[in-house]
């Protein structure tokens, strides 16, 4: 019997995903309360959104010619929201009526806490927002993580790109719909303003490492409460790290200390006890590299050695199991290569430019604007293409490349005085050169201080 409840409204949520502005049409009589319950709780998702998607300025006309068809929804999206009340008053007073206890836990109480959450977990989680103001029972279930736990046991994963083009200013893109979102502002002082910055995203959280006066310090942003606070320190303070994210944990190398001691240690954070984990030490230190997970281990590439004025081109891999690090020779002598690759010292270089797609390693060469591959059996890396045409940077600052689920996503912009946009290009890896695709476009800062991808 309640295979018929969930199947329906799970349809009619997949064809909304598709036409983000559908007008809705009476359900048909023969469906059973439950089945109303849920798609006018779906409708309420759909129409209740506060924010569009932002637009070219091409787009601007289209927009005003649609405003009539906008009244039209957003009146039917304040009765979907009515009809939903009556529903909930209706059935609390029943349930006062017949002195029955009424068990907030259970979300749509037609069909019970399980399988409300069953539904819940196949939503984008673009609409959870919405969800979460329908009444406290949903709210407490969204910020409790537990659907997005959930749903990494199911491998249900939905990619948003985070990024920083003006200090203190975050926002995040959602690639599915296209939407641009700005995150509430940090709370700092101009000393972390002003200071290296770090980022990564891991679980729900996006943690930014900095340095106010005296100490270094991170801030934590929770998708689940929508706002900053303060986050777990390491235990060895360090800025210039390298790090890498898989689920729920993440693990930071390197770096340097407050005194500006070139470090060798690690730490592995795990975003659902919010604690940090000292591991084993590399056998070199450095900063100024980067990490990612490859093959099931923790990579640590390039970066600046302790009496070295050159960038190292060995690499170090961390085994899980047997908990040591081995250095890999040569793994990234992609830097000696081009004209002009060696005319800025080391420190002025930004770290290597990588990421991982489908478990392959790919970089983005800026001094000869190339995308590599690399190719774990023979250690070597080979060019496959170009970046998009507004990749530029400076000597790889202000340049975001990073993987976006099966995605490899380039994010930056011209630096023309009136070049003041920001674009995002995506090309989904293959065996031929990358054909690049707009994803979107804004008027914004067109360097990338900052720039994390979050899964989940």
């Amino acid at each position: 019997m309640w295979l018929g409840v969930i199947v329906r409204p799970l349809c009619i949520s997949s064809v909304m995903l598709e036409e983000s502005y559908h007008v809705s049409r009476d359900l048909p009589c023969a469906c059973e309360e439950a089945s109303k319950w849920i798609y006018y709780a779906f409708q309420v998702i759909e129409h209740s959104k506060g924010k569009r998607p932002l637009e070219d300025v091409a787009d601007i006309g289209l927009r005003k010619s649609s405003k009539l068809l906008d009244a039209q929804e957003k009146e039917e999206a304040v009765q979907c929201l009515h009809d939903l009340s009556l529903c909930q008053e209706e059935h609390s007073d029943k349930q006062y009526e017949s002195d029955t206890h009424s068990d907030s836990s259970s979300l749509i109480h037609q069909i019970g806490r399980d399988l409300s959450v069953n539904c819940l977990l196949h939503c984008s989680r673009s609409d959870y927002g919405s969800i979460a103001s329908l009444n406290q029972s949903f709210r407490s279930l969204i910020q409790s993580g537990e659907l997005y736990r959930l749903r990494r046991q199911m491998g249900i994963v939905e990619h948003w790109v985070y990024f920083s083009c003006n200090l203190l200013e975050w926002e995040a893109f959602d690639p599915i719909r296209s939407r641009w979102m700005h995150l509430p502002a940090m709370t700092s002082n101009e000393c972390f303003m002003c200071s290296d910055k770090e980022s990564l995203a891991v679980g729900t959280e996006l943690l930014v490492f900095g340095k106010e006066i005296e100490s270094h310090v991170i801030y934590k942003y929770s998708i689940l409460t929508n706002s900053w606070s303060s986050g777990m320190k390491t235990n060895t303070p360090r800025c210039l790290f390298g790090s890498g994210s898989l689920g729920e944990i993440a693990i930071v190398a390197g770096g340097c200390d407050s005194r500006g001691n070139i470090l060798s240690s690690a730490e592995l954070y795990n975003s659902e006890t919010g604690t940090w984990e000292t591991l084993p030490s590399m056998n070199k230190p450095r900063k100024l590299c980067s990490g990612v997970f490859l093959d099931g281990k923790f990579h640590i590439i390039g970066g600046v050695g302790v009496g070295n004025s050159n960038v190292l081109t060995c690499g170090e891999v961390y085994d899980f199991k047997a908990r040591s690090w081995t250095e890999v020779p040569d793994m990234f002598p992609a830097r000696n290569r081009g004209a002009g690759a060696n005319d800025a010292p080391a420190i002025a270089k930004a770290p290597p430019l990588l990421a991982v797609v489908k478990n392959e390693l790919y970089a983005a060469y800026y001094a000869e604007n190339e995308v590599w591959k690399y190719d774990k059996r023979r250690n070597l890396w080979i060019t496959i293409g170009r970046l998009p045409e507004q990749a530029t940077s400076m000597n790889g600052w202000g340049l975001a490349f990073r993987a976006c689920g099966d995605q490899l996503i380039v994010i930056g912009g011209p630096r023309a005085l009136n070049g003041r946009f920001i674009e995002i290009n995506s090309w989904e890896p293959t065996e031929g050169a990358p054909n690049w695709n707009l994803l979107g476009r804004k008027h914004s800062g067109s360097f990338v201080y900052n720039c994390a991808v979050m899964g989940c």
